[in-house]
């Protein structure tokens, strides 16, 4: 009897979902976050009589679609324009994310909002002068101070079809490199911006509704077949 097995797969698929989808809530205001989202897939298994469709463990995946952009002021602050990324020292190697909260430690290295070092095209630290004055990035990720070129945000690109994963915060690490831009007509920042969540807010709370609905749907499924062995045994056992 495979209705309460089919049932059982499809709370297991939805609570799964439901985690992910609390986790977008929780961070529909952090700067650069990614959206999480799972694909399902119906299993087939055909070991009884009649077919049966199990849900699928599901396979989760990240949004990469833009944000809005957010004035700040800050000079380093930058927000990515178009499809492009920053490249930063991660703890598992070369990493990429959207958010442009950036700053500078002590000896001058350019940080991310958690502390990792932010990387140019060639995938090395960049250095600034902490006592060279203002800061100013170009469209290309260009940085001066004063009339001098001090460096170059590292802008990249992820291959198209790679897949995605996730490396803590809004940071990301596909399974092909990423190509550093060289074309800055369409790719490029904006200094003085971040970019904020891709999560929204409204979507994501109605596919909160329709899960939990869901969930509670297949639950009064398995408690039904429950009912249904429970009254066959009273009626067909012995009196």
């Amino acid at each position: 009897m495979a209705g309460p097995y089919v049932a059982i797969s499809a709370q297991m698929a939805t609570e799964r979902r439901l985690a992910t989808i609390a986790n977008n809530i929780a961070n529909m205001n952090t700067p650069g976050f990614r959206a999480e989202a799972i694909r399902f897939e119906a299993v087939l298994s055909s070991a009884g009589a009649q077919d049966a469709h199990f849900a699928s463990a599901g396979e989760s995946y990240t949004s990469l679609a833009a944000g809005a952009a957010i004035h700040t002021g800050n000079p380093l602050d930058v927000a990515p324009q178009g499809d492009v990324w920053f490249g930063v020292a991660g703890p598992n190697g070369a990493a990429y994310t959207r958010d442009g909260r950036l700053h500078m430690d002590a000896a001058g290295t350019l940080l991310t909002v958690d502390n990792l070092p932010v990387l140019d095209a060639g995938g090395t630290p960049i250095t600034l002068d902490p006592a060279a004055g203002a800061i100013n990035i170009g469209a290309d990720g260009a940085i001066s101070q004063g009339t001098t070129r001090v460096g170059t945000l590292g802008l990249f690109t992820l291959p198209a079809g790679a897949t995605v994963a996730r490396d803590g915060g809004g940071r990301v690490m596909p399974d092909r490199p990423a190509q550093p831009v060289q074309d800055f007509a369409r790719l490029g920042v904006r200094q003085g911006y971040i970019e904020g969540s891709n999560v929204d807010p409204v979507l994501e709370m109605t596919r909160l509704i329709t899960v939990q609905r869901t969930f509670e749907m297949a639950a009064q499924a398995v408690q039904q077949n429950e009912d249904s062995v429970s009254e066959a045994i009273r009626t067909l056992g012995p009196s």
